[in-house]
């Protein structure tokens, strides 16, 4: 038998693999090419090792062989699983998404969606592909803080599947459960359900490429937290809290559970926010309304970078109101406040992926 490994390679990338849509020596699934006189061997990755899928795929390899090469060839295909901690561009959910970033808080009303939502625009400001998952279940307010609440995102076809198609606003692709509820309609859902609804968000729509994915999570450790990392390898979490001692005290517990054996998400970072009052008409000054230094001497405590020092100024809060982040109100302290938390992101990100083996989705006893 006359061929090549080349040749062998080029009829294989007729074939698909058929949960990620893209053919197999593309994705660098084919490896230990073996040729002799009448024979041909070879092994193939898979996303779903169950048996009928190995059997398509081992019928498949031997339909292209057997087309570009010949009839009479013996072909002997070794199908595999994909390894669980497999590269992003090999995974079935968002296999386009470079970084997957969660932003969490110990406790409620210490401003987490409004730091998502200005870490979002930030990032897309600076030209990265942005998408935003409003993961607060029981309390959705991206839709607001966007200025997007009538909007209604679209289903579409692609590739035989019906997707759902995020709503972009300021360059930010986003989806919440607010999309799908009245403004004025109470969600009242137990953790299975709300974890469900969380879920579809990532596997039912079509987020594309991104450099990075925010998920806005709900305050505390819970069934959703839980679920996020069984359904998406995390990259890292963004810790969000107040100077107060009671919310310094709860970003513990958060930090504790990112770093659970069992879960073993990298955390980037604290972000204080409301860390100190400037008025307007003295911005050169710091009223420390609610304490100084808990965030820097938690952060240092915990041996944690701290991202941010977000002031409490009155329009952070009326931007959100009227759907324009602060961090759009160029060569303000609050804009530059964001600003610098997002560059400080960015580095933390770059620097976990520089040391850092990527994050594995993990499979939690119930």
């Amino acid at each position: 038998m006359s061929t090549t490994k080349e040749k062998i390679l080029e009829a294989l990338a007729t074939v698909q693999e058929p949960d990620l849509k893209k053919d197999i020596v593309h994705l660098d699934l084919v490896s230990n090419i073996n040729i002799s006189d009448v024979k041909i061997s070879f092994s193939v990755k898979v996303h779903n090792p169950a048996m009928h899928n190995k059997k398509k795929m081992q019928e498949a390899c031997e339909f292209a062989i057997q087309r570009f090469i010949g009839k009479d060839i013996v072909v002997e295909v070794d199908v595999i699983p994909l390894p669980a901690d497999r590269p992003a561009e090999l995974r079935k959910v968002l296999p386009n998404v470079k970084n997957i970033i969660a932003v969490s808080s110990g406790k409620g009303g210490v401003g987490k969606s409004t730091v998502t939502a200005n870490l979002a625009v930030g990032l897309a400001q600076k030209g990265y592909k942005v998408g935003l998952v409003d993961a607060d279940i029981y309390g959705p307010s991206m839709p607001l803080m966007f200025d997007c609440l009538e909007e209604k995102p679209e289903a579409f076809e692609k590739d035989g599947k019906t997707w759902i198609k995020p709503v972009t606003s300021y360059g930010v692709k986003m989806l919440s459960i607010g999309f799908f509820a009245n403004a004025d309609q109470a969600i009242a859902w137990r953790g299975p359900m709300a974890s469900r609804a969380m879920g579809q968000m990532f596997t039912e729509a079509y987020w594309g490429e991104l450099d990075y994915l925010l998920i806005d999570l709900p305050p505390g450790t819970g069934d959703i937290h839980l679920s996020l990392v069984q359904t998406v390898p995390v990259t890292g979490a963004v810790i969000v809290t107040t100077p107060q001692g009671i919310a310094l005290a709860d970003v513990r517990k958060g930090v504790a559970m990112f770093k659970m054996d069992s879960i073993n998400v990298p955390v980037l970072g604290i972000v204080e926010n409301m860390a100190y009052f400037t008025p307007a008409e003295l911005p050169n000054n710091k009223y420390f309304i609610f304490g100084n230094g808990g965030g820097v001497a938690l952060a240092e405590k915990l041996g944690l970078p701290l991202l941010a020092q977000i002031p409490l100024v009155q329009s952070i809060c009326e931007s959100g109101e009227a759907g324009r982040p602060a961090v759009l109100q160029l060569d303000t302290p609050q804009a530059q406040a964001f600003m610098q938390m997002v560059e400080n992101v960015e580095a933390a990100v770059a620097e976990r992926n520089a040391n850092q083996e990527p994050t594995k989705t993990l499979k939690l006893n119930h």
